[in-house]
């Protein structure tokens, strides 16, 4: 008898196997690698963009160990600085002055420090004298002090000059920030930026430094409680919280989205191991008979797979690295998603312990494509396997669809289930369990729909022996229709859901988009009052409507909140109910993300930091805004001139008049802005930027219509490999019907018509399957993780050509597979029968 403790026998049934079938076991390592390759790859991708842009925003905010912020676009007041300064456990206090400004045609973070100041509390951000030890250039109200990206192109004793709200000033470049990093940035004397620009009395930042031993928690609450209405307390944890927040939900479902492939992989090795067992029964009865244990049948197949997973997923890894690499280096860090916009080409951060996990996901994927048809193979009894090759499943049974429906529920139920610290985790769980659902139930499925073919008797030969044997052989049939309905199914969600998105984005532009001209002006609100009067002047002009908008943090561990100010009647149109503000009342709209990251409602009351005392407004309506993702509120310009005092603005819809032409208008407008701002003020028609608007979505989903792709490529050239391989090992049936008198050209056509069928049904079920997932997508996932909603739109014309492709290519792919198949000489096919 054999030594079966040892690993010859295994090991020789392993290489056997591997070498005989080449291109099924290369298709299902492709597949894993290929799953594995997109996760770590978008993973890379993000994570490197989001330290980039991490350390960017910490080289700005200097890395004290506690700040207050303004959290409004006008600072806060100077009085503070000596009152924080005596609070018990702060060392130092270093204040600042945060202005957005413009060095030619590039946007900088121009920052007004007290040297000394600086140099206790955020040493990071001491500018360096670039003209000998002169240290008198440190104080000179004309010094301007450069990082290195924004010094490109500049020399050192140059005269510049910074735009900063319109107002441009001349600077001469005195030296260098050797802390800033790859960071656009510019220092100057914080005197001269409250003189210059018109920030007398404001501040924008206080930067703190704690005492050695003090109690932090102490030192931050009686900091926290002299803060005024426009001031917010914020520290490093607050920083990452908001980073992170920016674009957490974008990369998660990235994530989720490249793993679809890797899901398919996993399906793609279940069908794999399925026709391989089902072809070697016999070989494993047989050693059963001779002495080998269940265990070690078992062993051998689970075995199998680790080893398809291991190759895939170093393979993954190998090429998610090189993936990573390119896409970083020829379209950034962002993806298309305009999140990192700031974080330029970063370079690669290699995580070894997402290299670890992602591999340990191709592992898990190929070891459950493999386990469930190992234990059905180690359980079946040696006897019967040693004569019976047909179908595992006795087609006179009924196939069960509780297990289906328990799952269904199951995923019904995760749906309804919040999000977790804002990732919608249970609705990626519902669309798995849905999926495995759709997946358990199509035994079943499939002999509801071929039940009337199968009672009815066809004039042709073929087509009976077509249905029969689908009707005849139920889980081989489920193996080939699990592969289609899996791919299908996650293809068409994914489909339905970014129609369903770009229509409703389409729709939202038609609702905002009224005017006939749109004018903007990159880096704040230059247009003063005179400059608004001139514009409106301008012949050819019908009406024109100013508006602005202001950063505002509502919370320091968030992004900062939009606030436009609207002139004239030009709020957004209302989605939902409507409440009126009491008399007197300040009354505000928001945004969906708004309503749903700060839990407001119509008549809910929020506090806007527009002074030293919040101003507590009301919410009247809430509006649809698919452009900014952390939320936006919308006030009315009287309101917001009669809180603040600022009657600036920067943007403008514009209606023709009757019978102008639009390029003699734009002349005009062109011609009566203030020369500071000509040339980053653009005018756009409504048409252009909408199109404008609708390209920068298509390009947000290229990453997700280029995954969508691959994880439907490697899904269908599943489908052809299952599809191939149960034909091929159907050779001895074909044989026995050669001698019973069907010829080759009637065997072509009946696998033509299995394949026919399996595709048609494999379809309506993805499809159907897609549909339902993409509910979860669109009514689930959407508002959990970007909080904004819509309605869903069925791509018709996709649909339909889908399924007609889906059972054209499984025909012509059984078809192929049979003419090879019945190639073979009868009587050799069957001889192992005899």
């Amino acid at each position: 008898m054999p030594d079966w403790s040892g690993s010859v026998v295994p090991r020789w049934m392993i290489v056997g196997e591997w070498r005989a079938h080449p291109v099924r076991i290369v298709t299902a390592i492709i597949a894993i690698a290929i799953g594995v390759a997109l996760g770590f790859a978008v993973h890379l991708v993000n994570a490197s963009a989001l330290d980039r842009f991490a350390r960017g925003v910490a080289i700005v905010n200097g890395g004290a160990d506690l700040r207050i912020e303004a959290a409004g676009g006008q600072g806060f007041g100077d009085d503070l600085y000596a009152r924080v300064a005596r609070v018990p456990g702060v060392a130092a206090v270093s204040p600042v002055v945060h202005l957005h400004a413009r060095l030619g045609t590039l946007a900088i973070d121009l920052l007004g420090t007290d040297v000394l100041r600086t140099a206790m509390v955020t040493p990071m951000l001491v500018p360096t004298a670039g003209r000998g030890d002169d240290p008198t250039t440190l104080f000179d109200p004309a010094s301007l002090f450069l990082s290195r990206a924004a010094l490109a192109g500049h020399r050192v004793g140059e005269e510049v000059t910074v735009v900063v709200d319109g107002r441009a000033r001349n600077f001469w470049i005195a030296g260098s920030v050797p802390g800033g990093g790859d960071r656009a940035l510019g220092i100057i004397d914080i005197a001269a930026a409250q003189d210059r620009f018109d920030r007398l009395g404001k501040i924008d930042r206080l930067d703190l430094r704690l005492s050695e031993g003090a109690d932090a928690a102490k030192a931050r609450a009686a900091v926290a409680a002299m803060l005024p209405g426009d001031a917010l307390l914020a520290g490093s944890t607050d920083d990452d919280s908001r980073t992170d927040a920016l674009s957490r939900a974008y990369r998660v479902n990235l994530d989720m989205l490249a793993l679809v492939a890797l899901l398919t992989g996993a399906f793609l090795v279940y069908s794999a191991q399925v026709l391989s067992i089902t072809r070697r029964r016999p070989q494993f009865a047989l050693l059963r008979v001779m002495g080998a244990s269940q265990r070690l049948i078992l062993g051998q197949l689970i075995v199998e797979g680790l080893i398809l997973g291991l190759i895939g997923a170093a393979i993954g890894i190998l090429a998610g690295l090189g993936l990573a690499t390119a896409v970083l280096r020829l379209v950034g860090g962002d993806l298309g998603s305009g999140y990192f916009g700031g974080a330029g080409r970063p370079p690669l951060l290699f995580d070894p312990w997402a290299a670890l996990g992602f591999a340990g996901l191709g592992l898990a994927a190929a070891l459950v494509g493999s386990l469930i048809p190992a234990r059905q193979a180690a359980g079946i009894a040696p006897s019967v396997s040693l004569r019976n090759l047909g179908d595992a499943v006795d087609p006179r049974r009924r196939p069960a669809i509780v297990p289906a429906l328990l799952l269904a529920l199951a995923g019904l139920g995760f749906a309804l289930m919040p999000a977790v610290h804002g990732m919608s985790l249970f609705g990626y769980g519902a669309i798995g369990l849905l999926l495995a659902a759709g997946i358990g139930a199509m035994p079943w499925l499939a002999r509801i729909l071929l039940a009337p073919l199968a009672r009815h008797r066809f004039a042709s030969p073929v087509a009976d022996l077509a249905i029969g044997r689908l009707w005849g052989a139920p889980s081989q049939a489920a193996v080939a229709l699990s592969g289609i309905v899996a791919s299908v199914g996650l293809m068409i969600a994914m489909a339905v859901m970014v129609a369903s998105f770009r229509g409703s984005v389409d729709d939202w532009l038609g609702q905002i988009l009224s005017a006939d001209l749109y004018l903007s002006a990159d880096g704040g609100t230059p247009f003063d009052r005179v400059a608004q009067a001139r514009m409106a002047r301008v012949p050819g002009i019908d009406r024109i409507d100013f508006g602005a908008q202001h950063g505002i943090s509502l919370a320091p561990a968030r992004p900062p909140v939009l606030l436009f100010t609207r002139d004239g009647d030009t709020m957004p149109p209302a989605i939902g109910a409507e409440v009126a503000a009491p008399p007197g009342a300040v009354a505000v709209r928001i945004s969906e993300p708004a309503a749903r990251l700060y839990h407001l409602a119509p008549g809910s009351t929020v506090a806007l930091p527009l002074g030293p005392h919040p101003v507590r407004a009301v919410v009247t309506a809430i509006y649809r805004d698919y452009a900014r993702q952390s939320g936006a509120i919308t006030i009315d310009g009287r309101t917001y001139d009669r809180l603040t005092g600022d009657t600036a603005r920067g943007e403008a819809a514009i209606t023709l008049a009757p019978h102008a032409t639009m390029a003699a208008t734009i002349a005009g407008l062109r011609h009566a802005l203030p020369p500071t701002v000509s040339d980053v003020v653009q005018i756009v028609p409504t048409r252009a930027l909408k199109a404008r608007a609708l390209a920068i979505f298509d390009r947000s989903f290229a990453i997700t219509y280029g995954l969508e792709l691959v994880a439907v490529v490697v899904g269908l050239a599943g489908v052809a490999a299952t599809t191939s391989a149960q034909t091929i090992a159907r050779t001895r049936e074909f044989g026995m019907l050669r001698h019973l008198g069907v010829t080759r050209r009637q065997i072509v056509a009946m696998l033509g018509l299995e394949g026919a069928l399996l595709g048609s049904v494999g379809g309506i079920a993805g499809i159907a399957l897609g549909c339902v997932l993409a509910q979860i997508l669109i009514h689930v996932i959407n508002p959990q993780s970007f909080n904004w909603t819509m309605e869903t739109r069925l791509p018709i014309g996709l649909l339909v050509g889908v399924g007609l492709a889906l059972v054209a290519a499984s025909a012509l792919t059984a078809m192929l597979a049979g003419r090879r198949a019945v190639s073979e000489d009868a009587v050799r096919a069957v001889r192992e029968d005899w």
